[in-house]
Protein backbone atom coordinates (compact mmCIF):
# COMPACT_ATOMS: atom_id res chain seq x y z
CA UNK A 1 0.00 0.00 0.00
CA UNK A 2 1.50 3.26 -1.27
CA UNK A 3 -1.23 5.45 -0.48
CA UNK A 4 -0.94 8.87 1.04
CA UNK A 5 -3.93 8.85 2.57
CA UNK A 6 -2.41 5.89 5.49
CA UNK A 7 -0.84 9.58 6.58
CA UNK A 8 -3.73 11.71 6.68
CA UNK A 9 -5.72 12.88 9.47
CA UNK A 10 -5.86 10.57 13.12
CA UNK A 11 -3.87 7.42 12.08
CA UNK A 12 -4.50 5.79 15.51
CA UNK A 13 -8.38 7.14 15.69
CA UNK A 14 -8.65 5.15 12.51
CA UNK A 15 -6.61 2.64 13.31
CA UNK A 16 -8.82 2.16 16.77
CA UNK A 17 -12.28 2.58 14.97
CA UNK A 18 -11.33 -0.10 12.01
CA UNK A 19 -10.26 -2.76 15.21
CA UNK A 20 -13.48 -1.98 16.85
CA UNK A 21 -15.64 -2.05 13.85
CA UNK A 22 -14.28 -5.72 12.83
CA UNK A 23 -15.60 -6.48 16.89
CA UNK A 24 -12.32 -5.86 18.66
CA UNK A 25 -11.14 -4.20 21.58
CA UNK A 26 -8.00 -3.96 20.75
CA UNK A 27 -5.28 -3.83 17.85
CA UNK A 28 -3.87 -6.76 19.82
CA UNK A 29 -6.56 -9.09 20.13
CA UNK A 30 -7.86 -8.04 16.19
CA UNK A 31 -3.52 -9.83 15.62
CA UNK A 32 -4.22 -12.44 17.29
CA UNK A 33 -7.59 -13.60 15.74
CA UNK A 34 -5.09 -13.67 12.54
CA UNK A 35 -1.73 -15.30 13.95
CA UNK A 36 -0.83 -15.75 10.88
CA UNK A 37 -1.48 -13.44 8.57
CA UNK A 38 1.00 -10.68 7.42
CA UNK A 39 1.14 -7.41 9.25
CA UNK A 40 0.67 -6.08 5.47
CA UNK A 41 -2.36 -8.74 4.99
CA UNK A 42 -3.74 -7.50 8.59
CA UNK A 43 -3.62 -3.54 7.74
CA UNK A 44 -5.35 -4.69 4.29
CA UNK A 45 -8.18 -6.25 6.37
CA UNK A 46 -8.16 -2.99 8.37
CA UNK A 47 -7.82 -0.57 5.59
CA UNK A 48 -6.46 -1.16 1.68
CA UNK A 49 -6.09 2.07 1.54
CA UNK A 50 -5.76 4.01 4.45
CA UNK A 51 -3.62 1.77 6.88
CA UNK A 52 -0.27 0.69 6.10
CA UNK A 53 1.63 -1.78 7.65
CA UNK A 54 4.20 -0.41 9.97
CA UNK A 55 0.88 1.53 11.72
CA UNK A 56 -0.60 -1.85 12.85
CA UNK A 57 3.02 -2.97 13.94
CA UNK A 58 3.41 0.48 15.80
CA UNK A 59 0.07 0.06 17.57
CA UNK A 60 0.68 -3.46 18.50
CA UNK A 61 4.42 -2.59 19.99
CA UNK A 62 2.01 0.36 21.91
CA UNK A 63 -0.06 -2.24 23.71
CA UNK A 64 2.44 -4.92 23.98
CA UNK A 65 4.54 -2.49 26.00
CA UNK A 66 1.37 -0.98 28.11
CA UNK A 67 0.41 -4.75 28.69
CA UNK A 68 3.68 -5.79 29.22
CA UNK A 69 3.79 -8.46 26.75
CA UNK A 70 6.32 -7.60 24.26
CA UNK A 71 8.23 -10.96 24.08
CA UNK A 72 4.50 -12.30 23.29
CA UNK A 73 4.19 -9.95 20.08
CA UNK A 74 7.74 -11.00 19.12
CA UNK A 75 6.92 -14.87 18.93
CA UNK A 76 3.75 -13.89 17.15
CA UNK A 77 5.82 -11.84 14.72
CA UNK A 78 7.81 -14.69 14.54
CA UNK A 79 4.60 -16.61 13.14
CA UNK A 80 4.12 -14.27 10.97
CA UNK A 81 7.18 -14.32 9.45
CA UNK A 82 7.07 -18.15 9.22
CA UNK A 83 3.90 -18.59 7.78
CA UNK A 84 4.78 -16.04 5.18
CA UNK A 85 8.14 -17.30 3.72
CA UNK A 86 7.89 -21.03 5.00
CA UNK A 87 4.02 -21.99 4.12
CA UNK A 88 4.92 -25.47 3.97
CA UNK A 89 7.03 -25.37 7.41
CA UNK A 90 10.47 -25.55 7.90
CA UNK A 91 12.32 -27.42 5.25
CA UNK A 92 13.57 -30.76 5.76
CA UNK A 93 16.17 -30.29 3.83
CA UNK A 94 18.30 -26.58 3.92
CA UNK A 95 19.29 -26.24 0.09
CA UNK A 96 20.08 -22.62 -0.94
CA UNK A 97 16.79 -22.04 -1.47
CA UNK A 98 15.49 -22.93 1.31
CA UNK A 99 18.31 -21.69 3.19
CA UNK A 100 17.77 -18.31 1.88
CA UNK A 101 13.59 -18.46 2.55
CA UNK A 102 14.95 -19.43 6.45
CA UNK A 103 16.79 -16.09 5.91
CA UNK A 104 14.36 -13.50 4.85
CA UNK A 105 11.84 -15.31 7.28
CA UNK A 106 14.49 -14.80 10.90
CA UNK A 107 16.09 -11.08 9.24
CA UNK A 108 12.58 -9.81 8.85
CA UNK A 109 11.43 -10.87 11.87
CA UNK A 110 14.46 -9.08 13.57
CA UNK A 111 14.08 -6.03 11.93
CA UNK A 112 10.45 -6.02 13.42
CA UNK A 113 12.19 -6.69 16.49
CA UNK A 114 11.76 -3.79 19.37
CA UNK A 115 15.37 -3.01 20.56
CA UNK A 116 14.43 -4.43 24.11
CA UNK A 117 14.54 -7.63 22.63
CA UNK A 118 16.91 -7.58 20.05
CA UNK A 119 19.88 -10.15 21.81
CA UNK A 120 17.10 -12.24 23.04
CA UNK A 121 16.33 -12.52 19.33
CA UNK A 122 19.54 -13.25 17.87
CA UNK A 123 19.95 -15.88 20.73
CA UNK A 124 16.53 -17.83 19.54
CA UNK A 125 18.04 -17.26 15.82
CA UNK A 126 21.23 -18.97 16.43
CA UNK A 127 19.47 -21.50 18.91
CA UNK A 128 17.11 -22.84 15.83
CA UNK A 129 20.10 -22.65 12.87
CA UNK A 130 22.00 -25.02 15.70
CA UNK A 131 19.50 -27.36 16.25
CA UNK A 132 16.62 -26.82 13.40
CA UNK A 133 12.59 -27.78 14.14
CA UNK A 134 11.35 -30.96 12.42
CA UNK A 135 10.68 -30.70 9.22
CA UNK A 136 7.51 -29.42 8.55
CA UNK A 137 7.11 -27.40 11.98
CA UNK A 138 4.82 -24.45 11.60
CA UNK A 139 4.20 -22.35 14.79
CA UNK A 140 0.39 -21.41 14.55
CA UNK A 141 0.65 -18.94 17.10
CA UNK A 142 2.72 -17.35 19.60
CA UNK A 143 2.45 -19.82 22.41
CA UNK A 144 3.81 -22.71 20.55
CA UNK A 145 6.01 -24.89 23.03
CA UNK A 146 9.26 -24.66 21.04
CA UNK A 147 8.45 -20.61 20.27
CA UNK A 148 8.10 -20.58 24.39
CA UNK A 149 11.49 -22.43 24.71
CA UNK A 150 13.72 -20.43 22.62
CA UNK A 151 11.68 -17.10 24.27
CA UNK A 152 9.92 -17.60 27.50
CA UNK A 153 8.05 -14.59 29.06
CA UNK A 154 10.07 -12.27 31.25
CA UNK A 155 7.69 -9.91 31.57
CA UNK A 156 5.67 -9.41 34.94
Amino acid sequence: MSDERAWAGNIKARLYERVRERGYDSLTAFAEAHPTASLLALADELGPDDIAAVQVFSGLVAEAERSRKVTRLVRGQLVRELAEALPNGWPAVLDDENRLKVAVALGTWTAYTPETHKRRVKQARAALRATPPPPGWLPRGPDDELLLTLLPDEES
